[in-house]
């Protein structure tokens, strides 16, 4: 594990909700900070995708978030993905997907409502519900996979299905990602990395590799804000994998971090050389780079990404823990200017106000 375990200066604020929250989202806010955030909770007869504000008490300084409105939903809430700052999408344990629309009413409250619902996009052959593992989202274009191997591809101005890929994986499909505008990038519970050409009439991958020499699941995949070629995997073990796929499909390093399972990991939309892991062991962690390096490997001999260092890539990078470890799983977390946010098996939230940026 690589970390120097120290805690970052900033102000904490966790806020108790009686609901195990899966995945959290902040609302797209442009240049501003957003005080609106969404969640998917997991584990309850009913779970509730939720639309929440944070409120600031000067007398205090304490800030809390609360709920501003409600949803019912079927299912535990595997992923949520916002297109734009007027809608989301949301992945159901039972095999549907559904697109949310935040709607401001004649009193200037804000609500949510269910747009599109698009039903039974995965099941199994003896047609057994097949959860919708998770989705990608790229300007009006949706892919979703699930446990049944399939690939779906929506758009969200429809609820009909452009395009399904049968059989795209002999087993369950973890992670997706979306490349470019045609081309998306899969995992599987085995570890294989799959790239699909979304252009092309044939139901194969254009490249397969895997994620290293053992079958190790991954977790969550992200690219680089401003380097799409630059994809990070997190996986079961704990590790990050780095690969730059401008050149080969084997990865640049492999950094083993956390103790447990990576269950989410970000880049800094506005700061790039910021990343932002979270763990099952209820770490919650923030990458640095320390300096931009040359690197032989780069392709025109500009300086490239930290990350694509091929050797000693540790050594360029600091690693702050955000809050203390929690004896439970924070199983999503997500960026807004100096603000992270994340929820936790604890039935918890985090606002993590004041992160030191560069």
């Amino acid at each position: 594990m690589y970390s120097d375990n120290s805690i970052m200066s900033h102000n904490l604020h966790g806020t108790f909700v009686s609901e195990k929250i899966h995945k959290i989202r902040w609302r797209p806010n442009g240049l501003h900070n957003s005080n609106y955030f969404v969640t998917g909770s997991i584990d309850n007869h009913t779970n509730t995708v939720k639309l929440w504000d944070f409120c600031e008490h000067e007398e205090d300084d304490d800030i809390y978030p609360f709920p501003i409105f409600s949803f019912p939903y079927k299912g535990d809430i595997l992923d949520i993905q916002f297109l734009n700052s007027e809608y989301f999408v949301c992945a159901s344990s039972l095999g549907s997907a559904h697109l949310f629309s935040i709607n401001t009413k004649s009193d200037g409250d804000l609500i949510l409502n269910n747009c599109v619902a698009w039903d039974n996009l995965h099941y199994f052959q003896n047609y057994d519900t097949s959860p919708c593992t998770a989705l990608a989202v790229y300007e009006n274009d949706l892919v979703t996979v699930g446990e049944d191997g399939k690939i779906n591809i929506l758009t969200s101005q429809s609820k009909n299905v452009i395009r399904t890929i049968e059989n795209a994986d002999s087993c369950s499909i973890g992670c997706v990602l979306f490349l470019k505008h045609n081309e998306i990038l899969t995992s599987n519970l085995r570890g294989q990395m799959k790239i699909w050409d979304l252009r092309s009439p044939f139901n194969k991958p254009t490249n397969t590799f895997m994620l290293s020499g053992d079958q190790v699941t991954p977790t969550c995949l992200v690219f680089h804000p401003t380097q799409r070629h630059l994809i990070i995997a997190g996986d079961e073990l704990g590790a990050l994998t780095t690969w730059d796929l401008r050149q080969n499909t084997f990865p640049v390093n492999v950094l083993n971090a956390h103790e447990g399972s990576i269950n989410e990991i970000h880049f800094h939309p506005d700061h790039p050389d910021l990343l932002f892991s979270c763990s099952s062991t209820g770490e919650i962690w923030h990458w640095s780079t320390k300096n931009k390096i040359q690197s032989i490997t780069s392709l025109d001999n500009n300086d490239v990404n930290v990350w694509l260092a091929p050797d000693n890539v540790k050594n360029k990078l600091e690693v702050f823990t955000l809050m203390p470890t929690l004896g439970k799983s924070i199983n999503s977390l997500d960026l807004s200017k100096n603000r992270v946010i994340c929820g936790c098996a604890n039935e918890a939230i985090y606002l993590i106000n004041g992160v030191k940026l560069p």
